[in-house]
Protein backbone atom coordinates (compact mmCIF):
# COMPACT_ATOMS: atom_id res chain seq x y z
CA UNK A 1 0.00 0.00 0.00
CA UNK A 2 1.62 3.44 -1.18
CA UNK A 3 -0.89 5.38 -0.19
CA UNK A 4 -0.18 8.82 2.37
CA UNK A 5 -2.14 9.16 5.46
CA UNK A 6 -2.26 12.93 5.56
CA UNK A 7 -5.00 14.04 7.29
CA UNK A 8 -4.31 17.83 5.82
CA UNK A 9 -6.96 18.51 3.27
CA UNK A 10 -6.59 20.30 -0.07
CA UNK A 11 -6.95 24.02 1.47
CA UNK A 12 -5.77 25.70 -1.88
CA UNK A 13 -9.29 24.95 -3.73
CA UNK A 14 -11.85 24.55 -0.63
CA UNK A 15 -14.51 26.33 -2.47
CA UNK A 16 -13.54 23.78 -5.48
CA UNK A 17 -13.43 20.78 -2.69
CA UNK A 18 -16.67 21.53 -1.24
CA UNK A 19 -18.53 21.99 -4.43
CA UNK A 20 -16.94 18.93 -5.69
CA UNK A 21 -18.52 17.11 -2.48
CA UNK A 22 -21.53 18.30 -2.81
CA UNK A 23 -21.86 17.41 -7.00
CA UNK A 24 -20.77 13.71 -5.72
CA UNK A 25 -23.75 14.02 -3.16
CA UNK A 26 -25.93 15.01 -6.10
CA UNK A 27 -25.05 11.75 -7.94
CA UNK A 28 -25.82 9.22 -5.32
CA UNK A 29 -29.24 9.14 -5.23
CA UNK A 30 -31.08 10.81 -8.49
CA UNK A 31 -29.53 8.02 -11.35
CA UNK A 32 -31.69 5.36 -10.07
CA UNK A 33 -35.10 7.28 -8.16
CA UNK A 34 -35.16 9.36 -11.58
CA UNK A 35 -35.97 6.02 -13.29
CA UNK A 36 -39.03 5.32 -10.87
CA UNK A 37 -41.32 7.97 -13.19
CA UNK A 38 -40.23 5.97 -16.02
CA UNK A 39 -41.14 2.67 -14.89
CA UNK A 40 -44.45 2.48 -16.87
CA UNK A 41 -42.66 3.10 -19.58
CA UNK A 42 -40.20 1.02 -19.54
CA UNK A 43 -42.45 -1.85 -18.04
CA UNK A 44 -45.02 -1.56 -21.30
CA UNK A 45 -41.60 -0.62 -23.81
CA UNK A 46 -39.26 -3.99 -22.72
CA UNK A 47 -42.64 -6.08 -21.40
CA UNK A 48 -41.64 -6.29 -18.19
CA UNK A 49 -43.61 -7.70 -15.08
CA UNK A 50 -44.02 -5.22 -12.12
CA UNK A 51 -41.87 -7.30 -10.48
CA UNK A 52 -39.08 -7.18 -12.88
CA UNK A 53 -39.45 -3.22 -13.12
CA UNK A 54 -39.02 -3.18 -9.44
CA UNK A 55 -35.85 -4.81 -10.62
CA UNK A 56 -34.74 -1.62 -11.77
CA UNK A 57 -34.78 -0.27 -8.01
CA UNK A 58 -33.45 -3.22 -6.55
CA UNK A 59 -30.20 -3.92 -8.39
CA UNK A 60 -28.52 -0.60 -6.96
CA UNK A 61 -29.44 -1.76 -3.06
CA UNK A 62 -27.82 -5.01 -3.56
CA UNK A 63 -25.13 -3.35 -4.81
CA UNK A 64 -24.91 -0.83 -1.62
CA UNK A 65 -25.03 -4.55 0.20
CA UNK A 66 -22.45 -5.96 -1.41
CA UNK A 67 -20.33 -3.15 -2.19
CA UNK A 68 -20.67 -1.18 0.54
CA UNK A 69 -18.32 -3.48 3.28
CA UNK A 70 -15.13 -3.42 0.53
CA UNK A 71 -14.96 0.75 0.03
CA UNK A 72 -13.15 1.56 3.01
CA UNK A 73 -10.18 -1.11 1.75
CA UNK A 74 -10.49 0.11 -2.01
CA UNK A 75 -9.99 4.08 -0.52
CA UNK A 76 -6.91 3.03 1.50
CA UNK A 77 -5.15 1.14 -1.68
CA UNK A 78 -5.79 3.78 -4.23
CA UNK A 79 -6.83 6.83 -1.73
CA UNK A 80 -10.07 8.24 -0.98
CA UNK A 81 -10.03 11.31 -3.95
CA UNK A 82 -9.40 8.49 -6.27
CA UNK A 83 -11.73 6.40 -5.06
CA UNK A 84 -14.65 9.11 -5.01
CA UNK A 85 -13.63 9.98 -9.08
CA UNK A 86 -13.70 6.09 -9.28
CA UNK A 87 -16.90 5.93 -7.99
CA UNK A 88 -18.51 8.84 -10.17
CA UNK A 89 -16.62 7.06 -13.58
CA UNK A 90 -18.82 3.97 -12.87
CA UNK A 91 -21.80 5.87 -12.55
CA UNK A 92 -21.48 7.92 -15.87
CA UNK A 93 -20.34 4.16 -17.36
CA UNK A 94 -23.41 2.63 -15.67
CA UNK A 95 -25.88 5.43 -17.20
CA UNK A 96 -24.47 4.81 -20.62
CA UNK A 97 -24.30 1.14 -20.65
CA UNK A 98 -28.39 1.55 -19.00
CA UNK A 99 -29.82 3.74 -21.83
CA UNK A 100 -28.43 1.47 -24.92
CA UNK A 101 -31.82 -0.21 -25.19
CA UNK A 102 -32.00 -4.31 -24.24
CA UNK A 103 -32.98 -5.66 -21.82
CA UNK A 104 -29.89 -7.05 -20.36
CA UNK A 105 -27.44 -3.69 -20.74
CA UNK A 106 -30.62 -2.12 -18.74
CA UNK A 107 -30.38 -4.34 -15.66
CA UNK A 108 -25.96 -4.77 -15.95
CA UNK A 109 -25.86 -0.63 -16.33
CA UNK A 110 -28.17 -0.41 -13.40
CA UNK A 111 -25.73 -2.27 -11.24
CA UNK A 112 -23.14 -0.91 -12.21
CA UNK A 113 -24.76 2.53 -11.28
CA UNK A 114 -25.45 0.91 -7.64
CA UNK A 115 -21.52 -0.01 -7.07
CA UNK A 116 -20.15 3.77 -8.07
CA UNK A 117 -23.23 4.67 -5.55
CA UNK A 118 -22.39 2.87 -2.85
CA UNK A 119 -18.71 3.97 -2.98
CA UNK A 120 -19.78 6.94 -2.74
CA UNK A 121 -22.16 6.18 0.12
CA UNK A 122 -19.13 5.35 2.48
CA UNK A 123 -16.85 7.23 1.53
CA UNK A 124 -18.06 11.03 1.10
CA UNK A 125 -18.87 11.07 5.08
CA UNK A 126 -15.51 9.55 5.63
CA UNK A 127 -13.86 12.53 3.48
CA UNK A 128 -16.01 15.39 5.39
CA UNK A 129 -14.71 13.74 8.94
CA UNK A 130 -11.58 13.75 7.96
CA UNK A 131 -11.02 17.28 6.14
CA UNK A 132 -13.66 19.29 7.95
CA UNK A 133 -13.94 17.76 11.63
CA UNK A 134 -15.17 20.93 12.87
CA UNK A 135 -18.20 21.44 10.39
CA UNK A 136 -19.46 17.73 10.11
CA UNK A 137 -23.21 18.24 11.04
CA UNK A 138 -23.35 21.36 8.78
CA UNK A 139 -21.29 19.97 5.43
CA UNK A 140 -23.64 16.67 6.33
CA UNK A 141 -26.75 18.58 6.19
CA UNK A 142 -25.77 20.27 3.19
CA UNK A 143 -25.04 17.17 1.24
CA UNK A 144 -28.17 15.11 2.57
CA UNK A 145 -30.26 18.68 1.07
CA UNK A 146 -28.32 18.29 -2.00
CA UNK A 147 -29.22 14.42 -2.89
CA UNK A 148 -32.74 15.10 -1.40
CA UNK A 149 -32.96 17.82 -4.26
CA UNK A 150 -30.85 16.07 -6.76
CA UNK A 151 -33.59 13.15 -6.56
CA UNK A 152 -36.35 15.46 -6.82
CA UNK A 153 -34.92 17.68 -10.18
CA UNK A 154 -34.84 13.85 -11.73
CA UNK A 155 -38.03 12.81 -10.77
CA UNK A 156 -39.44 16.52 -11.90
CA UNK A 157 -38.01 16.32 -15.19
CA UNK A 158 -38.00 12.71 -16.41
CA UNK A 159 -41.94 12.80 -17.62
CA UNK A 160 -41.07 15.96 -19.35
CA UNK A 161 -37.97 14.83 -21.06
CA UNK A 162 -39.79 11.96 -22.09
CA UNK A 163 -42.14 13.80 -23.70
CA UNK A 164 -39.18 16.21 -25.64
CA UNK A 165 -37.61 12.54 -26.97
CA UNK A 166 -40.87 11.40 -27.87
CA UNK A 167 -41.09 8.86 -25.52
CA UNK A 168 -38.28 7.12 -25.75
CA UNK A 169 -36.97 6.37 -22.43
CA UNK A 170 -33.46 5.46 -23.34
CA UNK A 171 -32.69 9.17 -23.82
CA UNK A 172 -34.00 10.58 -20.82
CA UNK A 173 -31.98 7.85 -18.56
CA UNK A 174 -28.89 8.54 -20.75
CA UNK A 175 -28.96 11.86 -20.09
CA UNK A 176 -29.05 11.51 -16.65
CA UNK A 177 -24.84 11.18 -17.43
CA UNK A 178 -24.49 14.59 -17.88
CA UNK A 179 -24.33 15.18 -13.65
CA UNK A 180 -21.45 12.42 -12.91
CA UNK A 181 -19.33 13.87 -16.42
CA UNK A 182 -19.60 17.71 -15.20
CA UNK A 183 -18.83 16.33 -11.48
CA UNK A 184 -16.36 14.47 -12.74
CA UNK A 185 -14.23 17.48 -14.03
CA UNK A 186 -14.89 19.93 -11.03
CA UNK A 187 -13.09 16.67 -9.15
CA UNK A 188 -10.23 16.60 -11.02
CA UNK A 189 -7.74 18.87 -9.55
CA UNK A 190 -8.28 16.51 -6.06
CA UNK A 191 -6.31 13.65 -8.01
CA UNK A 192 -3.13 15.08 -7.07
CA UNK A 193 -4.25 14.27 -3.14
CA UNK A 194 -3.97 10.38 -2.53
CA UNK A 195 -5.16 10.54 1.44
CA UNK A 196 -6.69 7.40 3.40
CA UNK A 197 -9.90 7.35 4.46
CA UNK A 198 -11.07 8.31 8.33
CA UNK A 199 -10.29 5.21 10.47
CA UNK A 200 -13.75 5.32 11.23
CA UNK A 201 -14.80 4.64 7.89
CA UNK A 202 -17.21 1.56 8.01
CA UNK A 203 -15.11 -1.96 7.42
CA UNK A 204 -17.02 -5.38 6.54
CA UNK A 205 -18.34 -6.40 10.41
CA UNK A 206 -16.28 -9.98 10.51
CA UNK A 207 -18.27 -11.65 13.71
CA UNK A 208 -17.94 -9.71 16.92
CA UNK A 209 -20.45 -9.08 19.68
CA UNK A 210 -22.47 -6.65 17.28
CA UNK A 211 -23.76 -9.53 15.69
CA UNK A 212 -24.90 -11.36 19.28
CA UNK A 213 -26.69 -7.90 20.64
CA UNK A 214 -30.12 -7.73 21.44
CA UNK A 215 -29.30 -3.44 21.16
CA UNK A 216 -27.54 -3.90 18.07
CA UNK A 217 -30.59 -5.84 16.04
CA UNK A 218 -33.23 -3.51 17.66
CA UNK A 219 -31.03 -0.82 15.72
CA UNK A 220 -30.20 -3.19 12.65
CA UNK A 221 -34.04 -3.36 12.24
CA UNK A 222 -35.19 0.07 13.04
CA UNK A 223 -32.96 0.84 9.68
CA UNK A 224 -33.94 -2.03 7.95
CA UNK A 225 -37.60 -1.68 7.91
CA UNK A 226 -37.26 2.49 7.04
CA UNK A 227 -34.76 1.41 4.30
CA UNK A 228 -37.46 -1.26 2.89
CA UNK A 229 -40.83 1.68 3.57
CA UNK A 230 -39.12 4.00 2.05
CA UNK A 231 -37.53 2.32 -1.20
CA UNK A 232 -40.59 1.13 -1.98
CA UNK A 233 -42.34 4.23 -2.04
CA UNK A 234 -39.30 5.57 -4.15
CA UNK A 235 -39.48 2.71 -6.80
CA UNK A 236 -44.00 2.72 -7.01
CA UNK A 237 -45.11 6.09 -5.79
CA UNK A 238 -45.68 7.09 -9.49
CA UNK A 239 -47.28 4.29 -10.45
CA UNK A 240 -49.56 4.22 -7.12
CA UNK A 241 -50.29 8.04 -8.11
CA UNK A 242 -51.19 7.13 -11.73
CA UNK A 243 -53.42 4.36 -10.58
CA UNK A 244 -55.26 6.79 -8.12
CA UNK A 245 -55.88 8.91 -11.25
CA UNK A 246 -53.10 11.38 -11.20
CA UNK A 247 -51.28 12.46 -14.54
CA UNK A 248 -48.09 11.25 -15.32
CA UNK A 249 -46.64 15.11 -14.70
CA UNK A 250 -47.80 15.21 -11.39
CA UNK A 251 -47.23 12.27 -10.20
CA UNK A 252 -43.52 12.76 -11.61
CA UNK A 253 -43.67 16.21 -9.22
CA UNK A 254 -45.11 14.76 -6.31
CA UNK A 255 -42.52 11.93 -6.31
CA UNK A 256 -40.15 15.04 -6.39
CA UNK A 257 -41.86 16.25 -3.44
CA UNK A 258 -41.16 12.94 -1.82
CA UNK A 259 -37.36 13.30 -2.38
CA UNK A 260 -37.48 17.21 -0.91
CA UNK A 261 -39.36 16.31 1.76
CA UNK A 262 -37.22 13.51 2.95
CA UNK A 263 -34.01 15.51 2.73
CA UNK A 264 -35.52 18.73 4.98
CA UNK A 265 -34.72 16.87 8.18
CA UNK A 266 -31.72 16.18 7.92
CA UNK A 267 -31.27 19.69 8.13
CA UNK A 268 -32.81 19.57 11.26
CA UNK A 269 -31.96 16.64 13.31
CA UNK A 270 -28.50 16.31 12.63
CA UNK A 271 -27.00 19.31 14.44
CA UNK A 272 -29.23 18.22 17.63
CA UNK A 273 -29.80 14.52 17.39
CA UNK A 274 -26.43 14.00 19.65
CA UNK A 275 -27.60 16.46 22.26
CA UNK A 276 -30.65 14.64 23.17
CA UNK A 277 -30.61 12.92 26.46
CA UNK A 278 -32.28 9.88 24.15
CA UNK A 279 -33.92 9.26 20.94
CA UNK A 280 -37.15 7.06 21.99
CA UNK A 281 -39.69 10.04 21.50
CA UNK A 282 -38.37 11.60 18.11
CA UNK A 283 -38.11 7.95 17.17
CA UNK A 284 -41.62 7.09 17.92
CA UNK A 285 -42.98 10.21 16.59
CA UNK A 286 -40.74 10.06 12.84
CA UNK A 287 -42.18 5.88 12.60
CA UNK A 288 -45.86 7.11 13.07
CA UNK A 289 -45.60 10.55 10.88
CA UNK A 290 -44.83 8.26 8.02
CA UNK A 291 -47.42 5.36 9.02
CA UNK A 292 -50.19 7.77 9.06
CA UNK A 293 -48.37 9.43 5.58
CA UNK A 294 -49.00 6.00 3.93
CA UNK A 295 -52.59 5.36 5.59
CA UNK A 296 -53.58 8.30 4.06
CA UNK A 297 -52.22 7.73 0.99
CA UNK A 298 -54.10 4.76 1.31
CA UNK A 299 -57.70 6.03 2.56
CA UNK A 300 -57.66 9.22 0.61
CA UNK A 301 -55.23 9.48 -2.34
CA UNK A 302 -56.81 13.06 -3.50
CA UNK A 303 -54.61 14.33 -0.48
CA UNK A 304 -51.81 13.03 -2.01
CA UNK A 305 -49.59 15.81 -1.51
CA UNK A 306 -49.98 16.29 2.04
CA UNK A 307 -49.83 12.27 2.61
CA UNK A 308 -46.68 12.35 0.41
CA UNK A 309 -44.87 15.05 2.86
CA UNK A 310 -45.58 13.37 6.24
CA UNK A 311 -44.31 10.55 4.62
CA UNK A 312 -41.12 12.51 3.49
CA UNK A 313 -40.17 14.20 6.82
CA UNK A 314 -40.88 10.94 8.52
CA UNK A 315 -38.99 8.74 6.23
CA UNK A 316 -36.44 11.25 6.14
CA UNK A 317 -35.97 11.32 10.03
CA UNK A 318 -35.55 7.75 10.79
CA UNK A 319 -33.00 7.37 7.99
CA UNK A 320 -30.92 10.07 10.08
CA UNK A 321 -32.06 8.52 13.79
CA UNK A 322 -31.35 4.98 11.86
CA UNK A 323 -27.57 6.01 11.05
CA UNK A 324 -26.96 8.12 14.19
CA UNK A 325 -27.59 4.93 16.34
CA UNK A 326 -24.59 3.08 14.93
CA UNK A 327 -22.21 5.44 16.76
CA UNK A 328 -24.72 6.71 19.40
CA UNK A 329 -25.12 3.17 20.64
CA UNK A 330 -21.41 2.14 20.52
CA UNK A 331 -19.21 2.10 22.80
CA UNK A 332 -16.23 3.15 20.84
CA UNK A 333 -15.09 4.07 17.04
CA UNK A 334 -14.22 0.26 15.89
CA UNK A 335 -17.87 -0.91 17.57
CA UNK A 336 -19.85 1.46 15.61
CA UNK A 337 -17.87 0.78 12.41
CA UNK A 338 -18.60 -2.92 12.63
CA UNK A 339 -22.64 -1.75 13.87
CA UNK A 340 -22.59 0.49 10.97
CA UNK A 341 -21.92 -2.02 8.42
CA UNK A 342 -23.89 -4.61 10.05
CA UNK A 343 -26.95 -1.98 9.91
CA UNK A 344 -26.70 -1.17 7.03
CA UNK A 345 -25.78 -4.55 4.87
CA UNK A 346 -28.76 -5.87 6.52
CA UNK A 347 -30.88 -2.72 5.99
CA UNK A 348 -29.38 -2.94 1.97
CA UNK A 349 -30.44 -6.43 1.78
CA UNK A 350 -33.78 -5.42 3.24
CA UNK A 351 -34.38 -2.98 1.38
CA UNK A 352 -33.62 -4.59 -2.19
CA UNK A 353 -36.61 -7.19 -1.32
CA UNK A 354 -39.29 -4.50 -1.05
CA UNK A 355 -40.00 -3.15 -4.95
CA UNK A 356 -39.76 -6.98 -6.45
CA UNK A 357 -41.87 -7.93 -3.50
CA UNK A 358 -44.59 -5.22 -3.41
CA UNK A 359 -45.07 -5.62 -7.34
CA UNK A 360 -45.47 -9.44 -7.42
CA UNK A 361 -48.17 -8.50 -4.48
CA UNK A 362 -49.88 -5.52 -7.03
CA UNK A 363 -49.55 -8.21 -10.18
CA UNK A 364 -51.48 -10.64 -7.60
CA UNK A 365 -53.92 -8.49 -6.45
CA UNK A 366 -54.70 -6.34 -8.69
CA UNK A 367 -53.96 -3.30 -6.50
CA UNK A 368 -51.62 -1.20 -4.07
CA UNK A 369 -53.68 -1.83 -1.14
CA UNK A 370 -52.52 -4.49 0.07
CA UNK A 371 -48.89 -3.42 -0.60
CA UNK A 372 -49.66 0.13 1.70
CA UNK A 373 -51.19 -1.51 4.67
CA UNK A 374 -48.29 -3.80 4.94
CA UNK A 375 -45.82 -0.88 4.88
CA UNK A 376 -48.10 0.87 7.44
CA UNK A 377 -47.83 -2.25 9.89
CA UNK A 378 -43.98 -2.07 9.11
CA UNK A 379 -44.24 1.66 10.65
CA UNK A 380 -46.04 0.65 13.25
CA UNK A 381 -43.42 -2.17 14.41
CA UNK A 382 -40.52 0.30 13.38
CA UNK A 383 -42.09 2.75 16.21
CA UNK A 384 -41.91 0.29 19.10
CA UNK A 385 -38.48 -0.60 18.07
CA UNK A 386 -37.34 2.96 18.14
CA UNK A 387 -38.36 3.12 21.67
CA UNK A 388 -35.61 0.40 22.35
CA UNK A 389 -33.24 1.53 19.91
CA UNK A 390 -33.49 5.21 20.95
CA UNK A 391 -32.30 4.46 24.46
CA UNK A 392 -29.51 6.09 26.27
CA UNK A 393 -27.42 2.92 26.16
CA UNK A 394 -24.22 1.47 25.07
CA UNK A 395 -23.63 -1.87 23.59
CA UNK A 396 -21.31 -3.66 26.16
CA UNK A 397 -17.03 -3.51 25.06
CA UNK A 398 -16.87 -6.43 25.93
CA UNK A 399 -16.76 -9.71 23.45
CA UNK A 400 -19.00 -12.31 23.39
CA UNK A 401 -20.71 -11.47 26.71
CA UNK A 402 -24.24 -11.99 27.40
CA UNK A 403 -25.60 -8.26 28.44
CA UNK A 404 -25.57 -6.21 25.83
CA UNK A 405 -26.31 -3.06 27.06
CA UNK A 406 -25.08 -0.79 29.82
CA UNK A 407 -26.87 2.48 31.05
CA UNK A 408 -24.82 5.87 30.39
Amino acid sequence: MNSQTSPVPNVARPALLVSGILLIAANLRAPFTGVAPLLGMIRANAGLTTTEAGMLITLPLLAFAIVSPFAARVAREYGLERSLFAALVLIGVGIAVRSTGTVWCLYLGTAVIGGGIALGNVLLPSLLKRDFSDRTATLTSAYALTMGVGAAIASVIAIPLARVFNSDWRLVIGAFIVVPIVTALIWLPQLGSRTSPSRDTATPPHGGDVWRSALAWQVTLFLGLNSFVYYVAVSWLPAILHDAGFSADKAGSLHGVLQLATAVPGLLLLPIVRKMKDQRMIAFLASITSALGLLGLLLAPSFAMVWIILFGLGAGATIILGLSFASLRASNSHQAAALSGMSQCVGYLLAAAGPPLVGRLHDASGNWNVALAICVVLCLVMALLGLFAGRAVHISSAPFRRTTAKVI
